[in-house]
Formats: C-alpha cells, sequence, structure tokens
C-alpha cells in the first residue's frame, strides 16, 4: 500500500519544503493535467505546475497540517487548470482554432466536469477520515470492497452501506449547484 504523505511531513524547522513536495509530487501533477485529455502545449502544463506550486508557497501558513498532501495538491491542480482552460478559452484566435482542431464545446464540458471534480473533492476532504479511506480506496485505487473491509477491519456490508451514502450525498451536493442526474 502506498505511504501517505501528511503536509506535516513537509515542514522542516516550521518551514515549508516546497523542493521536497515538488520531488514528490510534479509527476502526481502532470498525471491529473494529462488525463484531462486535452491538446495542452508543454509550455502550459508546466505552467500550471509552477503555478501549484505558487499557491502552495502562498498559503502555507494557512495548511491543515493533518491533511493528505495529494488530496490537498489534486485540488489546487484542478482549480488552476480549470482557471487556465478559461483563460486559454478567451484566447483562441480562429488560426489556432482551425490548427490545433479545438473544440470550444469539448473544452466547456471538461470545465464543467472539472468544476464538478472540485466539487467532489472538497467533499472527500471534508468527511470522516474512514469515509475518505473507503471512497479513496475504492474509486481512486479501484481496490475491491472485500480488499477495503479487510485492510481498515470493518465489515463488507458496511463498506457498501459507506459508499451507497457517499454516494448520496455527493449527488445531493451536485444537485444543489445545478448538476442534475435524472
Amino acid at each position: 500500500m502506498k505511504e501517505r504523505k501528511i503536509i506535516k511531513q513537509y515542514i522542516q524547522n516550521n518551514k515549508l519544503n516546497i523542493e521536497k513536495i515538488m520531488e514528490d509530487f510534479t509527476p502526481y501533477i502532470y498525471t491529473i493535467i494529462s488525463n484531462k485529455n486535452l491538446a495542452l502545449k508543454e509550455e502550459d502544463i508546466e505552467e500550471i505546475i509552477s503555478d501549484v506550486y505558487v499557491a502552495i508557497w502562498k498559503n502555507r501558513t494557512n495548511l491543515d497540517k493533518n491533511k493528505e498532501m495529494s488530496a490537498y495538491i489534486g485540488g489546487i491542480t484542478n482549480n488552476i487548470f480549470c482557471k487556465k482552460i478559461r483563460k486559454l478559452k478567451n484566447e483562441i484566435d480562429i488560426d489556432d482554432y482551425k490548427n490545433n482542431l479545438y473544440d470550444i464545446e469539448s473544452v466547456e464540458t471538461k470545465v464543467e466536469n472539472t468544476e464538478k471534480s472540485d466539487l467532489v473533492i472538497n467533499e472527500i476532504n471534508n468527511m470522516k477520515q474512514e469515509d475518505k479511506t473507503i471512497f479513496i480506496s475504492y474509486y481512486y485505487h479501484s481496490k475491491s470492497i472485500k480488499q477495503i473491509a479487510k485492510e481498515i477491519n470493518i465489515s463488507e456490508e458496511k463498506v457498501k452501506s459507506r459508499l451507497f451514502r457517499i454516494r448520496r450525498k455527493l449527488k445531493k451536493v451536485l444537485e444543489r449547484r445545478g448538476y442534475n442526474y435524472g
């Protein structure tokens, strides 16, 4: 099982070790951006990655030291990615559109999906630790219900029940924000 990296692990002598964060999480950030499947230029990806580290540095005094660094970085990355897409959408000229086959509807869909992801990530970050572990293990690490139950020492039925409640809660949050799943 992958070691959990808590924010306080990156604080030494009351200072945030941004170099260690960059070393540990640059591939993770790159993967998040790459999985969005947009035809971003390499310099845009590098700019997003740099902006993530600037945001972490600017907010270093407000970090919840007991949170997982990957969840925090994932949320920041999605927010900055969304802003970058909005900016690119406003800067596209007709030649870029023709040459890069940039589909505005696709960008809008990606932005909407990113906004949904941000809502879900925010809700996940506010969950009880056990619920968060169950959700992340099942949906992000593709672990089986049986495997999760064994790892956190609860019944499979309890894992299923928690997943159901979490999904229902997330659906309500998304519906309150105008996303409908009739």
